[in-house]
């Protein structure tokens, strides 16, 4: 059974979602299409490339994610299809699959299909879904559109690393409040070389050790863990870290090595 998963900022109140599933299943009834989710705040693709991104690896290879986010109706707007790791992802080419992809696509199309001259156009239904179902009956590529060597490129904000620090900054607050920065482990490791370190945010707050879960410090504790995603994590054991520490989108949190 062929899966296509759908990531937007349409919400989810109101039809939108719906018409789109609908359509897909009309035209192929045995799909199986999941949500990845609906609740990317309104044009933010940094954050659907990285929801995506720690996504798409748990769904099995040929999978089709359909992406819409900030995707105002323009006639001359550009969409692409793209194979990247084994997978299809369809969306308008506005940099968003440069942002979660690690490195140059296998493939890239843009998609020749085009709008309904129809007020009630609706690009995710009218262009994403007729192109996602062609892929999942086994379509080629080549047959919606025209192969590109290239797609926009947006650049992802790194950590400043120095000799004995990493100033990074928060890329991602999730649904428990925890609180997602752009140090990955690896970035930590190649710096602290096990040295003694202290995380500082906020001026005056600080932390000395990296957890391995939540549950290494008692109720309402603060700590800190590098997550499913392996970038470092500022937590509250069954707490909302976000509010209470006051830590927000693009907030520094520098690690300081002895």
């Amino acid at each position: 059974m062929p899966v296509i998963t759908l990531t937007t900022d349409l919400g989810y109140n109101g039809f939108y979602v719906a018409a789109i599933k609908g359509s897909i299943i009309s035209q192929l009834p045995d799909t199986q299409v999941v949500d990845v989710t609906h609740a990317i705040p309104s044009y933010n693709i940094a954050e659907a490339a990285f929801t995506l991104k720690n996504a798409y690896p748990y769904f099995p290879p040929g999978s089709i994610h359909m992406v819409c986010v900030d995707n105002n109706y323009d006639p001359n707007a550009r969409f692409i299809a793209v194979l990247y790791d084994g997978h299809y992802f369809l969306g308008p080419d506005n940099g968003l699959f440069s942002l979660m992809m690690d490195k140059k696509p296998e493939l890239i199309f843009k998609i020749g299909l085009r709008l309904m001259n129809d007020p009630q156009h609706f690009p995710i239904r009218d262009i994403l879904a007729k192109a996602a179902v062609h892929l999942a009956r086994g379509g080629k590529m080549e047959l919606i559109g025209r192969k590109m060597s290239d797609m926009n490129y947006r650049t992802v904000l790194q950590p400043i690393i120095q000799p004995d620090l990493i100033r990074g900054s928060v890329i991602y607050v999730d649904s428990f409040s925890n609180v997602i920065t752009n140090i990955t482990k690896p970035v930590y490791k190649e710096v602290g070389k096990d040295r003694p370190f202290s995380i500082v945010f906020k001026r005056s707050e600080t932390i000395e050790e990296i957890s391995n879960s939540y549950s290494d410090v008692p109720e309402g504790e603060k700590l800190c863990l590098f997550g499913i995603t392996g970038n470092l994590e500022i937590a509250i054991n069954k707490g909302k870290a976000s509010g209470l520490l006051g830590l927000h989108l693009g907030d520094i949190i520098t690690v300081q090595f002895q």
